[in-house]
């Protein structure tokens, strides 16, 4: 049986927007927060018959950037009527923040890069107005960082308050004072009660994030360390 409404319409006679994904992958290189492109643009696809947007959003990454075993999470959704030239099409965008090194054999692929989030020479020619998902992808991820230390996972634990800190002016594009980084910071780091051995400058106490904290585990977006 067809379902139709009032007016003895089925679904298929109203006008719909096609659904795309498109998915910012963030990672920190050269001292710099980054974003992956495949072939000039975010990794994205439109959403197959029968497939869920995260099925649509690992088959893209897969097979436009050669990246796998990530679980990208839903940014929002992108829905000015004119925002692509092919048509009406909404794009329900993602975001992920990996190492630099899960992107190893990504980057070998043909057309794979990763472009400065700053860079408006190369981030303002996207097509279908992908800067403004870089934007959000980003506002995003430095939001959560200056709650928690490291939400993401980029450092390999232990690690030292000063390789933390780099991390963090890196990701935020920011100078941070060490005092009130570290005032803020230890409170919300587990002490494995350790130290480095020394060998670069003086001992160091190592720490590792608190348990039970997994990436994008923040949700303040109150700036609390400058």
């Amino acid at each position: 049986m067809v379902w139709r409404d009032e007016h003895g319409k089925r679904l298929e006679d109203y006008p719909r927007p096609s659904v795309a994904v498109d998915t910012a992958v963030l990672t920190v290189d050269g001292g710099r927060l980054t974003v992956l492109l495949a072939g000039g643009a975010l990794p994205g696809t439109f959403i197959h018959p029968g497939e869920t947007l995260a099925d649509a959003v690992l088959r893209s990454l897969r097979d436009k950037a050669g990246v796998s075993g990530r679980s990208p999470r839903q940014l929002r959704v992108f829905d000015r009527p004119a925002r692509d030239p092919r048509g009406w099409v909404l794009s329900v965008a993602h975001v992920d923040v990996v190492s630099i090194g899960t992107l190893t054999e990504a980057l070998m692929h043909d057309g794979v890069r990763l472009a400065p989030v700053g860079d408006a020479s190369v981030l303002g020619g996207l097509p279908y107005e992908q800067e403004e998902i870089v934007a959000a992808a980003v506002e995003s991820v430095r939001r959560e960082y200056r709650a928690e230390p490291d939400p993401c996972a980029l450092l390999d634990e232990p690690f030292t308050l000063a390789q933390l800190r780099t991390l963090h002016t890196q990701v935020l594009d920011e100078d941070l004072m060490r005092d009130t980084f570290r005032r803020y910071m230890e409170p919300r780091l587990k002490g494995t009660g350790e130290m480095t051995d020394g060998t670069r400058g003086r001992p160091s106490r190592l720490w590792r994030r608190p348990m039970g904290q997994s990436p994008h585990s923040s949700k303040s977006t109150q700036r609390d360390y400058s």
